[in-house]
């Protein structure tokens, strides 16, 4: 189950999938047959990761492009900008 979570934490990128940056249950059979050589169905595979935390329909996990510190940095200069532009509207 570690070896299984440590793989799905470095991303379907990691493992051929670089287009879509998802895990699906087809995706997750595929590597569990690489790594373990047995076969899961995938209802099989919503099991095991939901034993270990995982959502097939809503991602736990950060994307792995996130940059906390840009983020940050845009919440402290930018966004005080753009919400300083709004107005309440008064009905009248």
């Amino acid at each position: 189950m570690q070896r299984l979570e440590a793989e799905l934490e470095r991303g379907p990128a990691v493992h051929g999938w670089r287009s879509d940056q998802r895990w699906t249950l087809a995706r997750v059979a595929v590597l569990i047959a690489e790594l373990f050589r047995t076969r899961y169905t995938p209802r099989g595979v919503a099991y095991l990761l939901r034993r270990l935390g995982w959502s097939p329909q809503v991602p736990i996990h950060r994307a792995a492009e996130r940059d906390e510190e840009e983020i940050a940095t845009w919440v402290k200069e930018v966004w005080p900008d753009i919400k300083a532009l709004w107005r309440p509207v008064e009905h009248g």
